[in-house]
């Protein structure tokens, strides 16, 4: 299924205080162009009523099993989906999903369904360490739903932790990776470690100039949230960005130039299993950083001839700790080159080059330039192995290029 291709999409609301987020994801559904219905609980129209609903998806709302009878719509609307999303998936619902049972209509759409089904859980910490939960969403994870990592953050009340819902923006790009896949990702990184550098640096030139790049931190987002949904144990890395929420299962450490980008990756790498260097990291800083603000005037010749110094190459670096033993041997190193080709050389021809001189198991070449990668929703490119694969990533979302380059990853760690 392509990223293009409209899609009718069921989105089914159970009855939790999240429901209002639904609405924010029904609406980035119709927006896309795409065909939706919603299917609420008759707890979620506690929340949210049936009115909001239908002015947003432009289809009547429906509950019951009985309604619309003559049309068997129960059946009906599952069976013509191409997309099932439930937001917010209250522990009730999971443990209902689960035991396979049909009393509204979100349920018996859910059991007729055989499109990829998507559950978004939002619950109390307690209630989604319970093993009853944990068997209920390790079950229908075996029955191939895609059930999402809930976030961690503030909940109803005052408490605060793990069972929050996402934010509706990363529930719509994790819905639309299993819709381009057709299938739920695979939970093959359960229990690794995976350590992800994202976004640009910023060298300073005084406390108020810096020199920077265009990198948005989208794909380095993309890596974090696609390694944790399959399961991984993910440390995200994190220097300048794009405003969006913060990946979910992730934790973040965040800094600002090439010098603390080197300090952080050296001290969390010789505990991680996967290293993704996909951070765009600047070559060369400013020699010496000004204390207080360059003047127009006489600093105007400061300005106009910065003395630049080298910033460490902090993936070849990588590469040597592995070799020393400082880094465990078996972890798997993957790199970036963003390439826009020159007059001898196509950004793939680059890439090939880079892949030998950084010694990594796998490089992401992308070609950038134009308004390509930077900042944008999509990405391509090619993924080369040192054992000489060279596999073409076509064009599509950045979530599932992410789960193309884990793909390589899983494949090499065997």
């Amino acid at each position: 299924m392509s990223s293009s291709e409209k899609l009718s999409i069921v989105v089914g609301v159970t009855g939790g205080i999240a429901a209002y987020k639904a609405c924010h994801v029904i609406r980035a559904f119709t927006e896309a162009g795409h065909s939706v219905r919603v299917v609420p609980t008759r707890n979620a129209l506690k929340f949210v009523g049936a009115a909001t609903f239908e002015a947003l998806s432009g289809n009547p709302v429906a509950t019951d099993v009985f309604e619309h009878v003559d049309k068997v719509q129960h059946v009906m609307v599952g069976q013509q989906a191409d997309l099932v999303v439930v937001v917010p998936a209250t522990a009730d619902f999971l443990a209902r999903l689960r035991a396979g049972m049909a009393d509204d209509q979100l349920s018996a759409t859910c059991l007729v369904a055989t499109c990829p089904v998507v559950v978004a859980p939002a619950m109390h910490t307690e209630m989604w360490n319970n093993p009853a939960t944990r068997e209920n969403v390790a079950v229908l994870r075996e029955r191939g739903i895609a059930v999402m990592e809930p976030a961690h953050g503030r909940l109803t009340g005052r408490d605060s932790g793990p069972g929050r819902l996402p934010e509706p923006e990363q529930i719509t790009a994790f819905a639309f990776s299993v819709a381009e896949e057709a299938s739920a990702p695979p939970r093959d990184l359960e229990g690794v470690k995976v350590l992800i550098s994202a976004g640009g640096t910023r060298e300073e030139i005084d406390p108020v100039r810096f020199i920077g790049n265009h990198s948005s931190g989208r794909q380095g987002y993309a890596l974090a949230a696609a390694a944790a949904q399959r399961g991984a144990e993910v440390t995200l890395v994190v220097g300048a960005v794009d405003a969006m929420p913060e990946p979910v299962g992730a934790r973040m450490l965040h800094i600002t130039s090439a010098a603390e980008l080197h300090s952080a990756m050296d001290a969390e790498a010789p505990g991680a299993d996967v290293v993704i260097m996909a951070a765009a990291v600047a070559d060369y800083r400013p020699a010496t950083r000004a204390e207080s603000k360059m003047k127009k005037g006489s600093a105007d010749a400061q300005l106009a001839a910065i003395e630049m110094a080298q910033n460490p190459d902090i993936l070849a670096g990588l590469v040597r700790q592995r070799r020393e033993g400082i880094i465990n041997a078996g972890t798997t190193l993957v790199g970036f080159a963003a390439e826009t080709g020159d007059a001898q050389h196509t950004p793939l021809q680059l890439g090939e080059e880079k892949l030998k001189r950084k010694g990594v198991d796998l490089l992401m070449v992308n070609h950038v330039g134009g308004g390509r990668v930077f900042g944008q929703d999509t990405n391509e490119g090619w993924l080369l192995g040192a054992d000489g694969s060279h596999t073409s990533i076509s064009a599509g979302s950045k979530m599932l290029v992410a789960h193309r380059i884990l793909d390589g990853v899983t494949a090499l760690r065997g």
